[in-house]
């Protein structure tokens, strides 16, 4: 096949190179190579419709395809280059519901939520395409979270099962999207079978990274509730199982890694950094923290930071404040928010109540009690007194009026 290059196919098509540059990273330009910064594209292709324009609009259906098949395209390669996301969102411009669909998700990497809700609602009376109401379903559920709002969520998800699926596979995804949902409050009860022993085959490739980050979020949700002692697996008690999901999810991060997909190795390392800081490997905590934050600062994705502050507990703030003091001071603000309304939700759908009183330390202190840690362990992993650590105990017994048995109902 012979190729020409950006440049040949700009003055071919009567367009920018910039512009045939744009459609080449959006995907649009079927066979187009990428080499290095520049691409290769076959002299035969097909020059795509401009949706911008009010001939173009009248050429495309209103369903125009996504150009990825998955429902969130900013955990894509789309979005590949830290600090670009805004260019990103500017270069699908000729699809307008794929624009409308990847800032949305931009907006909530940044915590701007209501810009988000405002889009998911759109894209939502639109009757936009499968993968476009999935997403859109899958946003109001985020949004929910941070407002605090069970009847938001619930009527996400029967937006995200009322998608217009046509074939086995856009089930199987479904059903996936629903089971994400459920994880953002620790829920594990509801995903796929295949999806449980971390096979994706039934999905597009395009929802890998999307599948990879949302796999990660499932083991450590299995890990803490087996931590808690909240579920119950042969064999296993304690940190054993969180000790072992390193294993699984370093080389994922690899693969997002050489992948260049941003928004998930993002998610994947703070993740990860979650884990270590469970187990008390604080170091291999802060190395993912620290390449996490590299990828997010330069496009201001204060949302996602703020998201994980709670798992965290004062590792995002000691790391964030070498950086930019007034950075944190956002992410912080970001947290109340999202803090008030995970547990307001949380507590809601799980019919108990989440304690958003306790201080960092006194949180961070119950947490390990849960995990069935002794008060000589606690004091030795969070190096305190001793005395501390009972003090601890016992206010966080007083707020909560529940023994130390039980602290694991109330984080």
């Amino acid at each position: 096949m012979e190729y020409l290059k950006i440049e040949e196919i700009a003055k071919k098509w009567d367009i920018g190179a910039r512009r045939v540059q744009l459609l080449c990273a959006a995907g649009k330009i079927e066979g187009a190579i990428r080499f290095g910064r520049s691409w290769m594209i076959p002299k035969d292709a097909v020059k795509p419709v401009d949706g911008r324009t009010k001939a173009g609009r009248t050429l495309v259906n209103e369903d125009m395809p996504l150009p990825r098949k998955t429902p969130f395209l900013y955990m894509t390669d789309l979005y590949h280059k830290p600090g670009t996301a805004d260019s990103v969102g500017e270069s699908l411009a000729y699809n307008h519901e794929a624009q409308v669909l990847f800032e949305a998700e931009v907006a909530y990497s940044r915590g701007e939520i209501d810009k988000v809700y405002e889009s998911a609602n759109y894209l939502l009376s639109k009757h936009s395409g499968f993968y476009a109401v999935q997403s859109a379903g899958m946003l109001l559920a985020m949004c929910a979270i941070w407002k605090g709002d069970i009847n938001m969520w619930r009527r996400a998800k029967i937006h995200i099962a009322e998608a217009p699926a046509k074939k086995d596979s856009d089930r199987e995804a479904m059903q996936l999207a629903i089971s994400a949902v459920d994880i953002m409050l620790y829920s594990v009860t509801n995903f796929p079978k295949w999806f449980q022993t971390g096979c994706f085959e039934p999905l597009h490739k395009d929802s890998y990274p999307a599948a990879k980050v949302y796999y990660a979020k499932f083991l450590y949700a299995i890990a803490y509730s087996v931590a808690t002692g909240s579920l119950k697996l042969p064999g296993a008690e304690g940190l054993y199982v969180m000790s072992s999901v390193p294993y699984t999810l370093e080389p994922m991060i690899c693969w997002a890694n050489e992948k260049n997909t941003v928004m998930s190795e993002i998610y994947l390392r703070l993740t990860c950094a979650a884990v270590y800081h469970n187990c008390g490997n604080d170091t291999e905590a802060v190395r993912h923290i620290d390449r996490a934050l590299e990828l997010a600062l330069p496009d201001r994705l204060y949302g996602v930071l703020a998201e994980y502050c709670r798992a965290l507990d004062s590792l995002m703030e000691k790391r964030l404040s070498l950086i930019d003091s007034g950075v944190w001071l956002e992410v912080k603000k970001l947290y109340k928010v999202y803090n008030e309304g995970w547990s307001r939700l949380s507590g809601a759908v799980r019919g108990k109540t989440i304690l958003t009183t306790l201080s960092e330390k006194e949180r961070e202190v119950a947490k390990l009690a849960a995990f069935g840690m002794s008060n000589k362990e606690i004091a030795e992993s969070l190096k305190l007194s001793l005395p501390i650590v009972k003090q601890a105990i016992r206010i966080v017994s007083e707020k909560s009026g529940l023994p130390r048995s039980s602290f694991a109902a109330i984080l």
